[in-house]
Formats: C-alpha cells, structure tokens, sequence
C-alpha cells in the first residue's frame, strides 16, 4: 500500500523513532551547533557530492578559521583549499565560498538573505541548497530535495515523479507543511542506513508496511 497524508504522520513518526540513535546530516549538524545561516550555507556547498564524514570534519576545520564572510573574506584561496580538503572539488569550491562572501558583504548587508529566490542569486547556489538553508540555518519551512528525499518519497508511493525538481514541487502541494524542516534530514538518515538506493533492509523497516516498495526489486 502506498504513502497517504492519511498516513504520513505515522511514516515520519515512526522513521524519526527508528533514527533516533543515528547522527544528524552533516549540514543539520552545523545549524544545531554553530547556529548560523552563513556556516549552515558554506557547510551546504561543501556537501555537494561529499559524503557526511568529510563535510563536517571539513567544516570544522573551516570554521576554525573564520565563521563569518567578513572573516572568510581575509582567507586565500589556498588556506580555504587547504582546510576543506578532501571534499569533492575543493578547489572550485574554495573560490565558490569566496564568492558567497563577497556577495553577502557587498550586495546582502553582510547577512545571508531568507529568502530562496535571493539565495539562488549567488553562484553555486541552487534550489536544494537555497531550502536546505532556510530549513537548518533559519528555521523557516522549505521543501528541500536531494536524492533521498526524491527516491524514497516515489519509492513509498507518496508522490510519482521523474526528478527532484518535480519532486520538490509535488511535496510542497502535498506534504504537511508541520513536516517541511524536519523531512530532509530524516530521510536522508533513513536512506543512508534503511532505505538504501540498492537492496534497502526492508525487513527491517518500521514503515515496511506502509510502503508501496515503487520499484523495489531485490531487498533484504
């Protein structure tokens, strides 16, 4: 059986239950403990196709040396390479992030905007990074997609759509909006650890049967 809003509360209820024990993502991590927008948005960037275990020790090291643009500014291109590294494309990230800086400073009054279309003015940042940062950074309701969120919402039934762009869009219409903040950073966990892209543990899986299994063929 499929995903319902008839029975959603229940889905995340329970994902949120069997989670509890696991590490937050990366990017969720950095808005608990640094409780910054701008750290939140240079934590994103470096996330981009790298794993959680090198975004936040990356981070860290980042943040040690500067935790806002008009600090970061300073850096060199080398020193921001050298503390990121070895997130994927650390050097055309470390350019990234200078960027963001100059743009914060000189076009946003040195604060990072809450608004998704401001946000996506900056270069490298798109649709799921802009959301991601008004969910982790300001706490404000915003619907962001990566691949998890994407694959698992079609894999339980709860929306049909064919990219994560579409699927943004079906969430926004159908979700709670009382789910928006937390929905990210639960399923990603659960696709980490569950609800795998290959052979998902759905025996396992606390929501097994509530889940339609959309194009699950082999599972444990």
């Amino acid at each position: 059986m499929p995903v319902t809003n008839r029975n959603i509360d229940t889905v995340v209820s329970r994902i949120r239950e069997q989670m509890r024990d696991l590490p937050d993502p990366s990017v969720t991590l950095v808005g608990k403990r640094w409780k910054s927008p701008f750290l939140v948005l240079i934590s994103c960037i470096m996330s981009l196709r790298t794993k959680d275990e090198t975004t936040l020790p990356a981070s860290e090291r980042l943040f040690a040396l500067a935790e806002t643009p008009q600090k970061m500014i300073t850096l060199t291109p080398r020193q921001i390479e050298k503390a990121i590294f070895p997130v994927g494309f650390y050097k055309t990230k470390a350019r990234t992030i200078l960027g963001i800086c100059r743009d914060i400073i000189e076009k946003f009054d040195g604060k990072v905007p809450d608004d998704i279309d401001i946000l996506m003015q900056m270069k490298g940042v798109g649709r799921k990074t802009a959301n991601l940062v008004l969910t982790e950074g300001f706490g404000i309701p915003a619907m962001c997609v990566d691949t998890h969120v994407h694959r698992i919402s079609n894999r339980f039934g709860y929306i049909a759509t064919k990219t994560p762009e579409e699927s943004e869009m079906a969430l926004r219409k159908k979700l709670p909006k009382k789910h928006w903040i937390d929905y990210n950073a639960l399923l990603v966990t659960w696709g980490q650890n569950v609800c795998k892209p290959i052979s998902p543990l759905c025996s396992t899986c606390s929501v097994n049967k509530l889940c339609a299994r959309t194009g699950v063929t082999v599972s444990r």
